[in-house]
């Protein structure tokens, strides 16, 4: 079964770094577009960042600058890299996968993750 894990989550002071790791894992030989998405308490879950199997990244407006995501095809792996963090910076975070083409055959499609805790401590 594809499953993503997230890890990296935390507690951090204003102004401090974090580094999220997401995993995919169940037979996969590749993997499309992933990306990380975050829902802050009483909110919508909102884009943070996304990166194509091609390395095109975009970004929402309100991380440029200070955050970045990287993947690691061979290890089926994408990360966001969190600096200058900000309490409002503060959600669950969750990582997201367009398609996975399965060993043996087959797709599937908008796995997400159980999310990630991150706070920022003002």
């Amino acid at each position: 079964q594809v499953q993503l894990v997230e890890s990296g989550g935390g507690l951090v002071q204003a102004g401090g770094s974090l580094r999220l790791s997401c995993a995919a894992s169940g037979g996969i030989v590749s993997i499309s577009t992933m990306a990380w998405y975050r829902q802050a308490p009483g909110k919508q879950r909102e884009l943070v960042a996304r990166i194509t199997n091609f390395d095109n990244t975009k970004y929402a407006d309100f991380v440029k600058g200070r955050f970045t995501i990287s993947r690691d095809n061979a290890k089926n792996t994408v990360y966001l890299q969190m600096n200058s963090l900000k309490p409002e910076d503060t959600a669950v975070y969750y990582c997201n996968a367009d398609s996975l083409f399965r060993i043996g055959g087959g797709y599937e499609y908008d796995v997400w993750g159980q999310g990630t805790q991150v706070t920022v401590s003002s």
